[in-house]
């Protein structure tokens, strides 16, 4: 008798999480995200989903003139590690680890001509970093900034079109960033101490005082699947391979792939 109390504890325990709005895990779709109430959204990570248009959405949209509110979603990114004699170098699926609800690129805009995007503005890059299965992590900036993608086979917006083309990367730090002996590009101090005993001229040595914050160049593919042609809406898969963060100069970059979905509308 005496554990009747805690049984029904439970029991009400239980039913309070199989009885909650499906509306909190699932991902808005279409037109629903315009609909969407603050306390249904608030910390679910569906403001990050981009549109998906319905399954069979089929037509063609003559690719001139501008597009707008194009929206890139990442669902994967991989890491390109070092190879070792057992194993050549590949891509290794990594965890996102931040930031958690904000890795979407959207409101993205730009021009449509004989079948080339060309990228102008919006909410173009995102600063991301991710774990790698050999416990290290990875920064990066996903971006499509000064993005030109073209396509080889026509000059229309339909389902099974790619688009293709150079992205330019930024750096994921600014000139103005400190490192932890106050070293910048257009701030701080240039030389850390102790250079002349250590032999001031040291290529690896100049490498970590001497910051630059060049940006890197990238490519990506955008796959069409979905087509809208009463609403000029559009959308599909990209896939994107970029370099990571090199540290303001300091390191390597390694090659990140990025695939996901996207969406947009011809304005």
């Amino acid at each position: 008798m005496r554990f009747r109390p805690l049984l029904a504890l439970m029991l009400a325990f239980c039913l309070t999480f199989t009885t909650l709005p499906s509306s909190a895990s699932a991902a808005l779709k279409g037109r629903e995200q315009g609909n969407a109430r603050f306390g249904n959204v608030v910390n679910t990570g569906q403001a990050d989903a981009c549109t998906v248009l319905p399954a069979g959405s089929s037509g063609s949209i003559n690719a001139d003139g501008q597009f707008k509110s194009l929206c890139l979603q990442p669902t994967e990114v991989s890491v390109k590690l070092p190879g070792n004699k057992r194993n050549k170098s590949d891509f290794a699926i990594a965890k996102i680890i931040s930031p958690r609800f904000n890795t979407s690129l959207d409101e993205v805009y730009g021009d449509l001509s004989g079948g080339k995007f060309t990228e102008k503005g919006g909410i173009d890059f995102s600063l991301i970093t991710v774990l790698a299965p050999n416990g290290e992590e990875f920064p990066f900036a996903f971006s499509v900034k000064e993005m030109v993608a073209e396509s080889k086979k026509g000059k229309s917006i339909e389902p099974g079109a790619e688009f293709s083309g150079p992205t330019t990367t930024p750096s994921y730090r600014s000139a103005d960033f400190l490192d932890p002996k106050s070293r910048a590009k257009s701030t701080g101090v240039e030389y850390a101490q102790a250079l002349i005993a250590r032999g001031g001229d040291d290529e690896d040595l100049a490498r970590e005082n001497v910051k630059d914050d060049l940006g890197g160049k990238g490519e990506i593919t955008l796959t069409v699947d979905s087509v809208d042609a009463d609403t000029n809406e559009f959308g599909g898969q990209f896939v994107a391979i970029q370099p990571s963060d090199n540290d303001l100069g300091s390191k390597d970059p390694v090659d990140i792939k990025i695939k996901g979905i996207f969406y947009g509308r011809k304005a």
